[in-house]
């Protein structure tokens, strides 16, 4: 048992920093009403703590090499319990907000350590177990997410999903105290603080531009400017990299079209397949009349699908070249999106359930490959730096995709509600549907109209809805298909004259990846 003990500690930190992804979207309704929130403070609610893991990432994986993997693994376990206890306890939207931020980086720290700390603690055939276990772990955190927060939230209370990680947190950092070993530290790596701070001003900016172009409008000066800002920041950023000794991505990666064109199906991959479920959610609860539960349950056969198929693509794809099985999931997604699209106002859940299988069907033949194709497409000496981007550059997909489905949400929804004259306000009325808070709308109608104006309602998320899968589907096929183009299996060969650096030993990390592949099934 003690040769287990610290897969266990890392399966448990990873279970918590993943299920906080998902968990939050079914108790959101919940918390609208709880902190008098807005629909734009909800997104940050979802949408902060992805970003913050997401910017953090490749640099503490980076000061993980130069202090430790088991100390920063220990640190961020230590900072995500107690920003989770601030969460928990949160008086405002402004509070929880900012403990989401800290929770992000306590699960930056975690998640760029865990595969590290299992590659120096197992060999032979005890690491493909244990990363075939982690694996499991990863896929079993994306399902149970919306359920444990569906059942913590209607049993319990909101808070719940955020307070049940004190005690997992506390077993985790016992364990880990007593059996993590340390690792070699390098005294060769830096941390690329400047292109740290660069990337994350960029996605950050872009972020609050889709979020205020819901509120105000595509055209309004206060859009315009922070993605103005963002590309500015973007510019700012490559000038830094390009002059960097060791940086946070080497630039050089992304003239490759493979890996250029794998990192953009990355991000596509997120924002289409996952953004939407966060508002399909809060359809259920809020338009549908169901609890968290059972708001969290409809979710199951888009997990459950994605699970098996990710076993099967782990079995049977791990010989076939890479731009098939990553192509043909986003295409498979961008179908599913598409059967999504049949939503209207008097549809009830099952109405997504083809879509959800097929998205499903998608994701876990992509899932699986995504990683190991990054690093095959990318020189031996940046094996581990081309790892690190693609998980990365998943976790800003879902970031953007937040806010990009709430803007396109929330625009329809207002739209439709202006064509009814049982409202008066509509752009307030939409962020409150769209946020959840149907009822606050409904009892302002006055009580003979008010059926109407349910139908209105109905109608609105509705059609709000099939807008949002319309575009995902749109932007999810075009990128399969680029994929299919652009990505070649062989597009760095074995024997292309790299030589591995002193910043990453390549050929454990790609054996280490494969390897996750194998052991799915």
């Amino acid at each position: 048992m003690r040769k287990w003990m610290p897969l266990l500690a890392v399966c448990l930190g990873t279970f918590m920093l993943l299920i906080d992804v998902t968990i939050v979207s079914v108790a959101l309704p919940r918390m609208a009403d709880s902190l008098d929130a807005s629909f734009s403070a909800l997104q940050w609610v979802v949408d902060v703590y992805v970003l913050v893991l997401a910017s953090l990432l490749m640099a503490l994986g980076s000061l993980s090499d130069l202090t430790g993997t088991r100390r920063v693994y220990l640190t961020g376990l230590t900072v995500f319990a107690l920003a989770s206890l601030a969460c928990g306890l949160a008086g405002t939207s402004e509070m929880l907000i900012a403990a989401r931020g800290v929770q992000g980086v306590g699960a930056a720290a975690m998640f760029a350590t865990n595969t590290a700390l299992l590659a120096d603690h197992y060999e032979g055939r005890d690491r493909g177990v244990a990363f075939g276990m982690w694996g499991a772990v990863n896929g079993a955190a994306a399902a149970a997410g919306p359920i444990v927060g569906g059942l913590l939230t209607e049993h319990l209370d909101w808070r719940w999903i955020f307070l049940v990680n004190l005690p997992v947190a506390v077993v985790a950092l016992v364990i880990g105290a007593r059996h993590l070993g340390g690792s070699a530290t390098r005294a060769d790596r830096r941390v690329d603080l400047p292109g740290t701070i660069g990337f994350t001003l960029v996605a950050t900016l872009l972020v609050f531009g889709l979020i205020r172009a819901g509120e105000e409008g595509w055209g309004a000066n206060g859009t315009l400017a922070l993605f103005g800002g963002s590309a500015l920041a973007l510019v700012l950023f490559v000038l830094v990299e390009r002059r960097r000794r060791d940086p946070m991505l080497d630039l050089g990666l992304l003239r490759t079209p493979s890996f250029a064109t794998l990192m953009a199906g990355a991000v596509v991959f997120s924002a289409a397949a996952f953004a939407n479920l966060v508002f399909v959610s809060v359809w259920a609860q809020s338009v549908l009349g169901f609890g968290p539960v059972k708001a969290g349950l409809i979710l199951m056969p888009f997990s459950g699908m994605s699970f098996v198929a990710a076993g099967l693509a782990g079995r049977f794809l791990a010989s076939v070249p890479p731009q098939y099985p990553i192509g043909g999931g986003l295409v498979l997604i961008g179908a599913g999106s598409f059967l999504e699209m049949f939503v209207t106002g008097t549809s009830g859940w099952t109405a997504l359930l083809a879509g959800f299988l097929v998205a499903g069907m998608g994701v876990g033949v992509a899932s699986p490959i995504l990683a190991s194709a990054a690093l095959a497409a990318a020189p031996a000496d940046r094996a581990g730096m081309a790892g690190g981007a693609a998980n990365t550059f998943r976790q800003l997909g879902f970031a953007l995709g937040i806010p990009a489905v709430g803007t396109i949400l929330s625009g329809v929804v207002a739209t439709e509600l202006t064509g009814s004259a049982l409202f008066g306000d509509s752009g307030a009325s939409a962020d409150l549907v769209t946020g959840g808070q149907s009822a606050a709308v409904l009892a302002g109608v006055p009580e003979q109209s008010r059926a109407a104006a349910r139908r209105v309602v109905e109608d609105a998320y509705a059609a709000g809805l099939d807008r949002v899968f319309l575009v995902g589907g749109l932007v999810a096929v075009v990128a399969g298909v680029l994929v299919l183009l652009m990505v070649r299996g062989s597009a760095v060969q074995p024997d292309s004259g790299h030589r591995p650096g002193p910043a990453v030993e390549a050929a454990p990390e790609r054996r280490i990846r494969v390897s996750i592949q194998k052991e799915w099934a």
